[in-house]
């Protein structure tokens, strides 16, 4: 049975705080559940990303995040699909492609450009579920950070 999909509420946020964590700690960060669920209350209130979840029988089961941005060079907006995240349980069920493809929605009724995101290298699972969702590897450019501190 597929998931239903819709955007974030207010009210799902101790759900959507505990899947945070355990998305940073899949990503190897230490655990911070107060954090998490500041950081993402604030993301909420000032409306400066989108989150998508996944339901299931009223318990959310995966999320995914993303932020604005504009290309110049397209001169439209753009999106970064920053975090993506489906419970060890419900991996392998099609719930990851269902957020994928309401990310695909929005960047089309948003009038983007396109959807960018980054994985690791030993990502397996997201290197195999990018390109089969129709994202491209772009290795035109390099890509460089420059850490603050």
């Amino acid at each position: 049975m597929p998931s239903t999909i819709r955007e974030a509420l207010v009210g799902d946020i101790n759900q959507l705080a505990h899947l945070f964590d355990l998305y940073r700690i899949f990503n190897k960060k230490v655990s911070d559940h107060n954090a998490a669920r500041e950081f993402l209350i604030e993301r909420l209130q000032k409306k400066d990303s989108v989150i998508f979840v996944a339901v299931e029988a009223a318990e959310l089961v995966g999320f995914t995040q993303l932020y604005p941005l504009f290309s110049s060079l397209a001169m439209k907006p753009a999106w970064i699909l920053n975090d993506l995240y489906v419970l060890a349980e419900w991996r392998g069920r099609g719930v990851a492609r269902q957020l994928l493809d309401k990310a695909k929605e929005l960047a089309r009724e948003t009038g983007a450009s396109g959807i960018q995101l980054e994985t690791e290298k030993t990502n397996e699972q997201g290197n195999h579920l990018y390109p089969a969702a129709g994202f491209l590897p772009y290795d035109l450019n390099n890509f460089y950070w420059w850490p603050v501190g």
